[in-house]
């Protein structure tokens, strides 16, 4: 028997039925019964569903600067390449919110022969944007295209020596000459197509059309781009690539647009034309309606502060400064460096003090053993007693003997003959009680011999009471030589003014900090000259030919701490980066076993016992490690990033931001 629900004139029949009251009390709990069931399942819902990132919206940011190489191989000459190629390329490994390593299009890695060999295992069913399967071939084609010299990539230096390999159609072999503790990093490269690059010639690789027309693997794909009269691009549009072989991304498009100078950029985020940007200083967001010093908030956008392992410092060039190769000015300069005025007065106390050349804080090593901390007094007392005197101009001169351009050296006795005795006979026949004949001939013969004799005794206490002796002998040996340069010739003097020049990038906030710098060492008696370049300027013409005395730039390091391409004798000269042209044996000793050993207690101590070392030698006043300030309206969530190793970085995890939300059934495990 089967039910059948009531029609509608069965329900008029039956309220027809029943009398006012009976009529209420029914409404009352059918009422009360359609209350409930909503209620319940709506509780129902909400306690077994989540909140998770939904698909929707778009993001705008603005970049100062012009992207001319869409294209890992070219990218690290341009933040605007490598912020698009951080969306639009995989690398076998990435980075993830905690500046850590992660696997990206590598399913697995081994590392074989205490590190000399490193083997990666491909993720299945990895595709390019255009449909094509990625594999090894494009893993061993990226590399040895950098590994060219004739492609010029700037990051071939990093490639030299490693034999690549593939092993089968998902692995892929690096064979270093020796073990390696940061090769890893090197996997994070971003991988190009073979594909699309296998016909363009070396002579031709970078002028390809390629570079602005990308095939990647990476979470985006290029849409378009716009570009000015002149060919410079002034913006991107990226949308989601479908074949991501990861969920998401969840906000469907980025678009960026590129500036000049950084008011433009301002200016047009003032306007709305973009949404977010990065900040060089805090002083650039002074326009900000935050209620707050924390800096967290700037009108309806939230405003990130990220760890960048990097540091702002002044390298000395010892071989272009005299009055910097003394060791006690060196130390007097850093002394004499107020690095919490820098940090209060230009970075909002959004950035820390640097003593050292690994940041050991960001890395969880040990503080050095020496520190510099300010002490103006100390500074000073440090430059008298090396005898730098304060004159009436303010500034501190020092009087220095130089060295003589003659000194005799060679043991001269009866029959030699040359300069040596020519200049010996100069000397003695300025006194006519010692060398009465005066004859200047070359030749060291009785006469000569007889004014050695009367020089000796002359001067019995200092050449001849040493060894014992009571009459001269009239050869020149080691104590006759060292009493004759002191009464034959006058050391010249010269005197030593503690000036010397500042180089630096021609940037608001880096001369900001240069003149701050001018300022507390002129208290010292310093006169420093400021000097400022354009950036491509300073690279090839200062930076490369070491043509400077002192120098403000920053270093940014790596994700493993690995200070040896900055402080390594190798690195010297125009293709290295040890601007401080610093050498200390020991300390290469260490920076080569520190990058060999995968032992990480052992790596530690080596760093930090190269940190001392350099720290005591000088070659550099270490500043500041400012954070990296990172403007995102506060509509786009799931940005976590704590640690980034490259400005860039701060996009790897962008596949996770989202705009849009909705509710999902939660997933269970029974």
């Amino acid at each position: 028997m089967s039910y059948k629900w009531p029609s509608k004139n069965q329900w008029r029949q039956f309220f027809k039925t029943l009398s006012n009251r009976e009529r209420k009390v029914f409404i009352f709990f059918s009422s009360l019964f359609l209350f409930s069931f909503i209620f319940l399942s709506v509780d129902f819902y909400i306690n077994n569903t989540e909140v998770v990132p939904g698909f929707g919206g778009s993001y705008s940011e603005g970049i100062v600067g012009f992207p001319r190489f869409i294209n890992p191989v070219y990218a690290p000459l341009s933040a605007a390449d490598k912020d698009l190629t951080e969306l639009i390329f995989s690398g076998l490994m990435k980075y993830d919110k905690n500046g850590e390593l992660a696997l990206d299009l590598a399913n697995d890695y081994q590392i074989i022969d205490n590190g000399r060999i490193y083997e990666f295992y491909l993720k299945d069913n990895l595709l390019w944007q255009d449909g094509h399967k990625l594999t090894a071939n494009d893993i061993v084609f990226t590399v040895e295209i950098i590994q060219n010299p004739d492609i010029k990539s700037p990051l071939r230096s990093i490639w030299l020596g490693v034999t690549v390999e593939k092993i089968s159609e998902s692995g892929v072999r690096f064979t270093l000459k020796n073990s390696s503790s940061i090769f890893l990093e090197n996997s994070t490269l971003k991988i190009i197509p073979k594909h699309i690059w296998e016909n363009v010639s070396a002579k031709n690789f970078s002028f390809s059309p390629n570079n602005l027309q990308p095939i990647g693997s990476g979470p985006y794909k290029l849409q378009g781009l716009s570009q000015d009269k002149e060919g410079k691009i002034i913006s991107v549009n990226l949308i989601k690539n479908v074949l991501y072989y990861n969920e998401g991304p969840y906000i469907p498009k980025i678009s960026f647009k590129f500036f000049e100078t950084e008011e433009e950029l301002i200016t047009a985020y003032q306007k709305k034309q973009i949404q977010g940007f990065s900040v060089n200083s805090p002083e650039n967001i002074s326009f900000c309606n935050s209620s707050s010093n924390t800096l967290n908030k700037c009108d309806g956008s939230n405003l990130y502060s990220l760890y960048l392992p990097r540091y702002f410092a002044v390298f000395f060039n010892q071989r272009k400064s005299d009055v910097l190769s003394d060791e006690n000015v060196r130390m007097a300069l850093n002394y004499g460096t107020d690095k919490k005025e820098i940090i209060e007065t230009l970075f909002l106390g959004q950035a820390r003090e640097v003593h050292s050349p690994i940041v050991p804080d960001i890395y969880g090593l040990q503080e050095p053993a020496r520190v510099y901390e300010f002490d103006i007094e100390k500074a000073k007392s440090i430059l008298e007693k090396a005898g730098f005197i304060t004159t009436e101009q303010g500034i501190r001169e020092k009087i220095v003997k130089k060295e003589l351009s003659f000194v005799f050296k060679s043991t001269l006795t009866v029959g030699s003959q040359g300069t040596e005795v020519k200049e010996l006979q100069k000397c003695l026949s300025k006194d006519p009680e010692i060398y009465p004949e005066g004859r200047i001939t070359g030749y060291f013969g009785s006469q000569t011999k007889a004014a050695v004799i009367r020089f000796q005794e002359k001067y019995k206490e200092d050449v001849l009471t040493p060894f014992g002796l009571e009459k001269g002998t009239g050869d020149v040996k080691s104590k006759t030589r060292e009493k004759l340069n002191e009464v034959c010739f006058e050391r010249p003097e010269e005197t030593l003014s503690l000036e010397f020049s500042l180089y630096t990038v021609d940037q608001p906030l880096m001369t900001k900090v240069a003149r701050i710098l001018k300022s507390q060492w002129k208290k010292l008696g310093v006169k420093l000259s400021v000097k400022t370049f354009d950036i491509n300027t300073l690279e090839n013409e200062v930076l490369r030919k070491r043509e400077f005395e002192s120098l403000l730039f920053g270093e940014v390091l790596s994700l493993i701490p690995d200070p040896f391409p900055f402080w390594h004798s190798s690195q010297k000269g125009e293709l290295g980066l040890n601007l401080a042209n610093y050498e200390n044996d020991k300390a290469d000793k260490l920076l080569e076993a520190s990058r060999q050993s995968l032992d990480e207690t052992e790596r530690q101590r080596k760093l930090e016992e190269f940190q001392n070392i350099l720290i005591e030698d000088l070659p550099v006043v270490f500043l500041y490690n400012p954070n990296y300030l990172y403007l995102v309206p506060d509509e786009i969530k799931g940005i976590n990033e704590k640690i980034i190793t490259d400005p860039s970085k701060r996009l790897t995890d962008v596949s996770t931001w989202y705009i849009k939300t909705k509710r999902a059934w939660k997933i269970t495990n029974n």
